[in-house]
């Protein structure tokens, strides 16, 4: 997940408006909301200390908010978290091993991740099964989804993700014709 949807996520999860966020961050007057919502659509990308900042204001770790390493185990299970709230993935244990699974509570989203993850369990069987070598493994996985045969995939977004586009494009427009609306009265 890319790190402005992660300031809108947590500053939604504390209920704070970007006009908020950005007074508190030391914005002021009218640039407040202008400047989260740069930052929230990355049309802007926050240095370093004010990711810092925000973590701080959000209670949470600046791993949380920029673009894990996934090459670190931190960064790898602050992806697993970002998936969690993207996406719904649970985590479990079933028979005493640790698994992830789908929330079913999302439906449109569990459906769609649901072909995409059967056709990647399809593809794993295959392998274990010696149906195909490592190689062809690699080549499906590495060029997902071109070479998947099952067309369990789609390229439709979910619904949620679809509502949150609209909503960021609206306050962009609402945004520009302020602008607009004030360079005419100048």
């Amino acid at each position: 997940m890319a790190i402005g949807k992660r300031i809108r996520f947590f500053r939604n999860r504390k209920g704070m408006t970007q006009k908020q966020l950005g007074e508190i961050l030391g914005f002021l007057g009218k640039t407040s909301d202008v400047r989260m919502a740069q930052y929230e659509t990355e049309a802007r990308t926050p240095k370093h200390d004010l990711v810092k900042e925000m973590a701080n204001i959000f209670d949470v770790s600046t791993h949380a908010l920029t673009v894990p390493d996934i090459d670190t185990y931190t960064g790898l299970m602050h992806t697993l978290f970002a998936l969690e709230d993207m996406y719904g993935l649970k985590i479990g244990e079933i028979d005493g091993e640790i698994c992830l699974r789908l929330d079913k509570s999302d439906y449109s989203t569990y459906s769609s991740m649901f072909d995409m993850f059967h056709a990647w369990q399809e593809q794993a069987a295959k392998l274990e099964q010696g149906e195909i070598t490592k190689e062809e493994y690699d080549q499906w996985r590495y060029k997902y989804p071109e070479l998947d045969t099952s067309k369990h995939w789609t390229k439709v977004p979910s619904q949620a993700v679809s509502d949150m586009l609209m909503e960021e494009f609206q306050k962009i427009e609402k945004a520009e014709k302020k602008t607009a609306k004030k360079k005419k009265q100048k």
